[in-house]
């Protein structure tokens, strides 16, 4: 049997049926943390013999036809990256099947949180399928080159809870004892792994006609007050990049255990707790979930090794939203301290430079492994150098050209050059696109954030009037204690409420050597589940007190989210090997 496949993290095969829509009926079991029921899929055109579907640690009760006969599968052995193939054997003509499951207490796409680990001391549950965990969910052809549409999504759960969706909500019913199902649909075509849902103790915000916050009772007005400017930021993106297709932009605030800064789910933004930093600081977060709608969710990548197009647009895009709304000042400080970031990433990948093109062949590898810096701020900077080789009038033109092209459509590096190609001929070859593309590091020529403050915080001649600007400070101050106390004498790092900061300053005592470093290091690792601050801290720790490293881990590992487990293991791991 002759196989195709196009993802090298999906056994989706091109040559079989494709999906076209889903529904979902399921319940939560917060007792056995399970969720059990059924989904169905429907295909875009009918067909017949195998297919093959992703699964991970799923427990496959009865696979059906739509009209209900037994359909004969098998399933594989699992893969340590790939989890394990279905393979369904499809009468001629079908237009579906139904499959009948359960989910693992151990999902990797699913975090269960007990009353203690949640601000409202209710049980919280939600989902993370970014990069390949939709298979952990429910089986199907897990690959964002398969777009589909979500028919009706039902949850049952306890009556005191509710559900959000990245989808439409269409009502509660009562369903008895205690327990009510909350229905949704999706009517856009989205990748598997934009399925997102979330059940807790949640309250709504409204902060305009189209945008409202969620989170529990305790942070819900904190967060409506730090969130304001949704409405702002959505605007300025359709002035640059065309309407919002998305109907609505909500935003719900995840507990600390949310492995990232944030998750452009469709309609429902998932957003980490450590962005609360009670000044709007970090709103940036926002500026950059709500330029996925255009880039990443309107125009997606067709896989993983092509992730940039996500990533690199949409930091090209926030960066262009915060210009419009604050000016091109704090879009260079942004854009300063990103590639800061793109810098620690390179000296993270020194042995392993492969992953540090922006095109990748992660064949092999686990996406989650392989997650960085470089598809984000590597592609924002091949981004604005086709920007400055074109000059910016015909690059919006190209910009808008591009998201209406493609739309509704994942696609690869390739269709964006052709793409490219026809529409401002030679630009890319003006601009050394392929050295960014299929060559390591950052190519000489790169572009350099420039403006007269930033200039001026780096040589030390300005106090930093704002966060932003003392980040930069701060990620260009040395390892040095004396300067460090001193740094904190003035500006109270140690103690401040952004984790941003305070995550840089932690990191600067560990290198220093300082020995309020080890407890430093600790309170921040207890407070929050996201990598961003997870990774630097645990490495620099484990290659100074590894022992101190393990011990912190231990204590905090029961409020971190699977994903952010295994990246922690293989840190400490990695440490111990040497």
């Amino acid at each position: 049997m002759s196989c195709v496949r196009l993802d090298p993290h999906s056994y989706a095969d091109s040559d079989q049926p494709q999906t076209r829509a889903i529904d979902l009926a399921l319940r939560a079991d917060f007792q056995h943390r399970t969720l059990e029921g059924e989904v169905t899929l429907r295909f875009g055109e009918p067909g017949g013999g195998a297919i093959d579907l992703d699964t991970r640690e799923l427990r496959i009760e009865a696979v059906t036809a739509l009209e209900g006969a037994p359909l004969r599968y098998e399933l594989a052995a699992g893969d340590p990256i790939l989890g394990a193939r279905l393979r369904v054997n499809l009468p001629d003509g079908a237009r579906g099947l139904r499959i009948r499951y359960a989910t693992s207490p151990t999902a990797s796409a699913l975090q269960w949180l007990e009353p203690p680990q949640t601000a409202g001391k209710e049980p919280f549950l939600f989902s993370q399928c970014q990069p390949i965990h939709a298979r952990s969910l429910a089986p199907l052809q897990d690959t964002p080159r398969i777009r589909i549409t979500v028919g009706r999504a039902r949850f049952k759960v306890p009556s005191r809870l509710r559900t959000l969706m990245a989808a439409a909500a269409k009502g509660r019913e009562d369903a008895g004892s205690g327990e009510a199902v909350d229905v949704f649909e999706m009517p856009q075509p989205i990748p598997s792994y934009l399925l997102a849902f979330a059940v807790g103790d949640l309250q709504q915000r409204e902060l305009s006609a189209r945008t409202a916050v969620w989170a529990e009772r305790a942070v819900v007005d904190a967060a409506a007050y730090e969130f304001a400017g949704a409405e702002e930021m959505i605007r300025a993106a359709e002035q640059l990049f065309g309407p919002y297709e998305w109907d609505r932009y909500d935003i719900l605030v995840m507990p600390p255990s949310f492995p990232y800064g944030g998750m452009e789910n469709p309609r429902l933004t998932f957003v980490t707790p450590s962005v609360l930093a009670g000044d709007r600081s970090l709103v940036s977060v926002i500026a950059h979930e709500a330029a996925h709608a255009w880039t990443g969710n309107l125009v997606t990548n067709a896989n993983a090794n092509h992730f940039w197009l996500n990533e690199g647009f949409t930091v090209y895009a926030e960066r262009r939203i915060l210009e419009a709304l604050e000016g091109r000042e704090t879009s260079e400080l942004h854009a300063a301290a990103g590639r800061h970031d793109l810098q620690v990433t390179l000296e993270r990948f020194a042995n392993r430079p492969q992953l540090t093109h922006l095109r990748t062949d992660l064949r092999g590898i686990d996406p989650d492994e392989a997650y960085s810096s470089v598809p984000y701020e590597k592609g924002y900077l091949l981004l604005r150098k086709l920007e400055e080789t074109a000059g910016r009038p015909a690059w919006d033109v190209f910009l808008r050209s591009y998201l209406g092209r493609f739309r509704f459509q994942s696609i690869t590096t390739d269709q964006f050059l052709g793409f490219l190609e026809a529409e401002l001929p030679g630009v890319a070859a003006q601009a050394g696109a392929l050295e960014y593309i299929d060559g390591p590091g950052v190519p000489e020529g790169a572009p350099q954030s420039r403006s007269a403050r930033l200039e001026q915080l780096r040589r030390g001649e300005v106090e930093p009037r704002n966060p932003t600007e003392l980040l930069v400070v701060l990620q260009s101050a040395p390892a040095d204690p004396a300067k460090l106390r001193e740094l904190d004498a003035r500006w109270g790092l140690s103690q401040r409420r952004s984790l941003e900061l305070r995550h840089n300053f932690v990191l600067l005592q560990i290198r220093a050597g300082m020995p309020e470093a080890v407890e430093a290091a600790r309170r921040v690792l207890l407070e929050t589940g996201r990598m961003r601050y997870l990774r630097p801290i645990y490495t620099a720790l484990a290659r100074r007190d590894p022992a101190a490293a393990r011990r912190i881990y231990g204590e905090a590992r029961a409020g971190y989210h699977n994903i952010a487990r295994t990246v922690v293991e293989s840190i400490l791991d990695e440490q111990s090997d040497k």
